[in-house]
């Protein structure tokens, strides 16, 4: 039974969040899990509404994982995870007219990406479970001509499939992986049930987490490997991009670890002082970890995550989700 004191301290999150979701474009908003112009229309978001966001984004690295590995969508698989839930219609996957599952050369980045396939397939499991019918079905996606785009965006070509090879299958999953821990850490402040759906959360935040560290470590590994930094300088060039999507095309106000203005930074070795204090002498150090100058990850706002997956498009269709996310943040 709840106390005076719970009430109260109840009645103060609530206003607190409404407080949060009107302040439009303030540096406060833009660090919250705030969201669209139609989330901010309601008198809050709920914690559904943040639940079915991220499940749209699970079922998007859920089918490139899967497709990677076995070749199938997830609804394809011998034990199959429905895309189409609760009377919904569910989306299409567009993929190359030739496309194949990835041959991998690598025995280690193989296993990491019939561990990771598996993971983010439980990740669609688990939000429908917890959603029950309140679940939305998967929205159409784009595998194929999104990420011709977004090489465009970045400056690294015209084209590029991330299935034709070991690197180019770790560059597709580094689009995805740190957007994908921006996302969950810009959720937490938002979710209402301490209790339940908060650790559940933060639990999926470090797989994505350990992912993303791990695509990082394998492509600092083969570049060091060929004596060359060739995977590394694209994911730089990803960074940038990602950076000034989730930012409306401006520098960000926050500073990296490697003391650039940017919410994002690629793969690379950096030199630093000691402790943070100028002039101590410089350390040679890697960038492993993508967060700010106090070593603190980056979170996003769904209106900064959609202007990644969506391309900055002005309704939110397009790139990945070319008719847009299914649920009330879209």
């Amino acid at each position: 039974m709840a106390t005076l004191e719970t009430q109260q301290l109840d009645q103060i999150i609530v206003n607190s969040r409404r407080k949060m979701l009107t302040m439009g474009g303030t540096a406060l908003a833009a660090m919250l899990f705030t969201g669209t112009a139609k989330a901010h229309a309601q008198s809050a978001v709920t914690d559904t509404d943040i639940l079915n966001f991220a499940l749209n984004l699970e079922y998007l690295e859920a089918q490139f994982y899967t497709l990677a590995v076995f070749g199938v969508t997830i609804d394809k698989l011998p034990t199959p995870i429905p895309i189409s839930v609760n009377g919904g219609t569910a989306g299409n996957v567009t993929l190359s007219p030739t496309f194949s599952k990835v041959t991998f050369a690598l025995p280690t980045v193989a296993a990491y990406a019939m561990e990771t396939a598996i993971e983010e397939g439980k990740h669609v499991s688990f939000l429908q479970s917890a959603l029950g019918s309140s679940a939305v079905s998967m929205p159409n996606i784009d595998l194929y001509n999104s990420f011709n785009t977004l090489a465009g965006a970045a400056g690294i070509g015209a084209a590029f499939n991330p299935f034709d090879n070991d690197a180019d299958f770790l560059l597709g999953a580094y689009i995805f992986e740190d957007v994908g821990v921006t996302a969950y850490h810009g959720a937490a402040p938002l979710i209402s049930d301490k209790k339940n759906i908060l650790p559940a959360a933060v639990g999926i935040h470090a797989v994505e987490a350990y992912h993303a560290g791990l695509i990082r470590t394998t492509i600092n590994g083969i570049d060091f490997s060929n004596g060359n930094t060739a995977l590394s300088a694209i994911t730089q060039k990803i960074s940038a991009a990602r950076s000034s999507l989730s930012n409306g095309g401006k520098t960000a106000t926050t500073t990296t670890f490697t003391g650039t203005m940017a919410d994002d930074i690629g793969v690379q070795t950096t030199q630093v002082d000691l402790n943070g204090a100028a002039g101590s002498g410089a350390f040679t150090s890697s960038t492993i970890v993508d967060c700010d100058s106090n070593s603190l990850g980056f979170g996003r706002s769904t209106t900064q995550i959609l202007s990644i997956v969506t391309g900055g498009s002005a309704n939110n269709q397009g790139v990945f989700f070319p008719s847009g996310l299914n649920g009330t943040i879209k």
